[in-house]
């Protein structure tokens, strides 16, 4: 079906779903790559009344406001396209949420079952104040324990702490020196950029982010690059190599030629946790892009692990393309793209995030939002959609 909508300010825009039918689906090969999807939470239809005056709202109001059914159906919805969960993470408004919804985040997803696995992130947000150095190690190693416990993989979240606190390049390494020796492997770190938040400028100063991958490989597997800086992630894919590590991108600019690397090195085998997984000059991934576009990267992956590199690129290029708009500046508004598209296929009832900065977007930015997921094939009711946005140009949901 393809459908054609008013666009008030240009060109009309088409809505067209069922691409993925329109060739064969590639079948029988081993996954290639490692992907977790980054999945945002789904609030409850009443939540515009629950948040009102959010500025002041507790942790307590937000896991009030989730949608816990639609939420979980929601990442066993990714899962079911082949791909991981990232639970709790920044695309789950993790810094807004608050410990108590995360953790409930984690145990649920944990209860799950997932045949994909899941990752969640472990930081200090369970303390009311973080003052010291110990209190923030013994907090992150207490969430360490709890993913694990739930059977996850934990990745350290990046600490704000600590560039609050001015720390050097050698309190770093002590800082996570200690989390890792109090923790059991394994374990990630996320080098997460300011363009998502903004304390986190000057983060792993000088060398200490390869000092700290350096600790003891065996437990810390790798690291998850959210630094939307191409050229700096293949130079610590470089190195983490060498280490027997692995990289997971978190680029969701550039994530299409990252993922299918270059081909010149040998690819090997690496053990994460239990799991054996391939690795060479490539990136495996931990996406947030992956949320709103779980089918047609599928399929692209899919292409991928069946040698079929041309077919890879066609699926997963307009799945970056999608990415570009959905992450361009304010990034951190990005959530609102991902949780418009969830919406638009039926995912969730309205597309909402905590403390309503979905508002931030504005109309043409979700216009594009659609016509880009329509065009990468992640529409998969035109009718439906097209239903859903008439709605929003009216003025319901905003």
């Amino acid at each position: 079906m393809k459908i054609e909508l008013p666009n008030p300010d240009g060109e009309p825009i088409w809505l067209e779903d069922g691409l993925l039918s329109r060739e064969a689906e590639p079948t029988g090969a081993e996954p290639v790559r490692v992907a977790y999807a980054a999945a945002h939470i789904i609030l409850k239809d009443d939540a515009t009344q629950r948040s009102t005056g959010a500025a002041g709202s507790s942790s307590a109001d937000a896991i009030e406001m989730v949608d816990w059914d639609q939420t979980m159906a929601f990442r066993q919805h990714l899962s079911s396209h082949g791909f991981g969960i990232a639970e709790a993470m920044d695309t789950a408004q993790r810094f807004e949420l608050g410990w108590p919804a995360a953790r409930r985040l984690i145990e649920q997803c944990g209860e799950l079952d997932l045949d994909t696995g899941f990752i969640a992130g472990a930081g200090a947000d369970q303390c009311g104040e973080v003052s010291d150095h110990t209190t923030l190690i013994d907090a992150v190693v207490e969430q360490v324990h709890i993913i694990q416990q739930a059977g996850g993989i934990a990745i350290i979240l990046p600490m704000p702490w600590l560039c609050r606190w001015g720390c050097d390049e050698q309190q770093y390494v002590s800082i996570y020196r200690s989390i890792i020796e109090q923790s059991n492997g394994p374990v990630l770190l996320h080098w997460l950029g300011p363009m998502f938040l903004a304390e986190l400028a000057g983060y792993f100063p000088g060398t200490s982010l390869d000092q700290i991958l350096s600790i003891d490989v065996d437990k810390v597997r790798g690291v998850k690059m959210s630094m939307l800086d191409h050229d700096l992630e293949i130079e610590v894919r470089q190195r983490c190599r060498e280490r027997g590590q692995i990289v997971l991108t978190g680029d969701d600019l550039h994530f299409c030629d990252l993922i299918a690397g270059d081909g010149k090195i040998p690819c090997q085998s690496v053990a994460i946790g239990d799991r054996q997984i391939p690795d060479g000059d490539f990136s495996h991934a931990l996406l947030g892009v992956l949320d709103g576009v779980a089918v047609p990267a599928g399929r692209a992956l899919r292409h991928l692990a069946a040698g079929d590199l041309a077919g890879y690129r066609r699926w997963m290029q307009p799945c970056e393309e999608y990415g570009q708009r959905v992450f361009e500046a304010p990034t951190h508004l990005y959530k609102t793209g991902l949780a418009f598209t969830a919406w638009l296929n039926g995912h969730q009832n309205q597309p909402m995030l905590l403390h309503r900065i979905d508002l931030e977007r504005d109309l043409d930015h979700l216009l594009d939002v659609a016509r880009l997921a329509s065009r990468a094939g992640a529409i998969v009711d035109a009718g439906m959609a097209a239903e859903r946005i008439e709605l929003m140009m009216a003025g319901v949901h905003r």
